[in-house]
């Protein structure tokens, strides 16, 4: 027996002809509009009160199921972003485990995606060596009547701001730079991200000025720009200008308009500075690399998983009369702010071309073998001299689906090289613009077999 929906009489299975007939009635009339008066009593009134009956639980049937569904999925994500931090409980405590972020300047919650990668980061001043061993380390010629490099002074030593990274929120330890990313020099520590990820930075400022954190390519919300201008936000954004002393918390995510593209390889190069008086701030030394790599193509130290070795150069001239730090060291120089602007050649003794703040051959060796997988990341400073040509002696790379040995870089460019060295020996790497070659911007690297 089952209960026909049409007219709520019980009938046997295969029996249901006065059910089948109530049916056809009712979808005949349905088609014409809802019944009324003669088409009504014609279907029957028990017919059409079932037919409502029935419908109004078919709905609560189908709004419950769905409710459930619902429930179920919401736990399964959870569940999953729960197990990607750690297997500590939600608590106070732990707030990343809860699914959230909190500003520490503004107690402001962001909710945390994916993975969470943590890095405590301080602005430290310290006095920079760029040529800590000495001059003209690549050997390369001097034109005869010109002032040779090695006759100077050994060191050519400024203060800087630089970033640092430090194992934890008490930034009283700094946390050791490994062997293959001593190259980095000058430049602030590097941030690995899969797409999908949250990066947290816990940022302290030790330096007397003002500065932030900014990045390019992620996501982030106003608390977390780390740029001051007049954007219509009154909130008050602390992480716009974090005072000397002063300590504050970015979230940036890392969805998949961060990661590589449609003719990138596995993995993507941004950066971060400070953006409170940019040009003078990144001068000063703030900025530093961030590397994104797909969803699930990188190996659990963050590296991809079809590079074997990578490096990161910053072809980056400092105009050191535009440091926060240059009136100050310079005081010894008569109205050295007005020789800025009103001599050209008194601003040119006070342009670096570095490699990560290394110049004339000091950027620590880069070593690699015969037939590994290279990447080359690849960005540079904003001076408006910062036009550059990146050039490898002894190998080639591709670049945007190229075969070069040469890469372009603009003023604040970020571009990749991949490489699969074959020919043994130690080589020159240097730009190619000539008053860059000439002023230091060179470094040399060593395939083995």
């Amino acid at each position: 027996m089952h209960l026909c929906r049409w007219n709520e009489s019980r009938v046997t299975h295969g029996a249901g002809d006065d059910c089948n007939l109530s049916r056809l009635r009712w979808q005949s009339a349905a088609r014409d509009g809802i019944p009324s008066g003669e088409s009504r009593a014609a279907i029957g009134r028990e017919t059409w009160g079932a037919f409502q009956r029935q419908d109004r639980r078919s709905l609560l049937w189908r709004r419950a199921g769905l409710a459930l569904a619902l429930f179920v999925l919401g736990s399964a994500c959870f569940g999953r972003q729960g197990s990607q931090t750690t297997a500590q409980e939600c608590s106070p405590a732990h707030p990343l485990l809860c699914g959230k972020l909190t500003l520490a300047a503004t107690g402001k919650e962001q909710p945390a995606r994916g993975k969470v990668r943590t890095y405590f980061i301080a602005a430290d001043r310290v006095d920079w060596d760029y040529t800590p061993r000495g001059r003209n380390l690549t050997g390369v010629p001097v034109q005869e009547g010109a002032e040779d490099p090695a006759s100077n002074n050994p060191h050519r030593i400024y203060p800087k701001a630089i970033y640092r990274e430090y194992t934890d929120a008490t930034f009283q330890t700094l946390k050791p730079r490994p062997p293959a990313w001593e190259h980095l020099g000058i430049l602030g520590p590097l941030i690995r991200a899969e797409v999908g990820d949250t990066v947290r930075v816990v940022f302290r400022n030790n330096t007397k000025l003002s500065c932030t954190m900014h990045p390019h390519g992620l996501e982030y919300a106003k608390a977390s720009e780390g740029a001051l201008y007049s954007d219509g936000d009154s909130t008050g954004k602390a992480g716009d200008m974090v005072r000397p002393g002063q300590t504050y918390t970015y979230i940036w995510y890392v969805p998949a308009r961060a990661g590589p593209g449609p003719m990138d390889g596995s993995s993507v190069l941004w950066m971060y500075h400070s953006h409170f008086i940019e040009s003078k701030d990144m001068n000063t030394g703030l900025l530093g690399p961030i590397i994104v790599t797909a969803r699930g193509a990188s190996r659990p130290d963050g590296t991809p998983k079809d590079v074997d070795r990578e490096f990161v150069l910053a072809f980056a001239i400092f105009d050191e009369t535009d440091s926060w730090y240059f009136d100050a060291w310079s005081s010894h120089v008569e109205h050295s702010g007005r020789m800025r602007s009103s001599n050209p050649i008194f601003r040119d003794k006070h342009l670096l071309y570095s490699i990560n703040g290394y110049t004339e051959g000091n950027l620590p060796l880069l070593t690699m073998k015969k037939g590994e997988r290279i990447r080359w990341y690849l960005l540079s400073n904003a001076n408006e001299e910062d036009v550059h040509m990146v050039h490898w002696h002894g190998e080639t790379v591709i670049y945007n689906h190229m075969r070069t040995d040469t890469v372009p870089l603009q003023p604040m460019s970020m571009a990749i090289a991949d490489m699969v060295p074959d020919n043994v020996g130690l080589w020159l790497l240097h730009c190619h613009v000539n008053d860059h070659f000439v002023g230091g911007m060179a470094a040399l690297f060593r395939v083995d077999p």
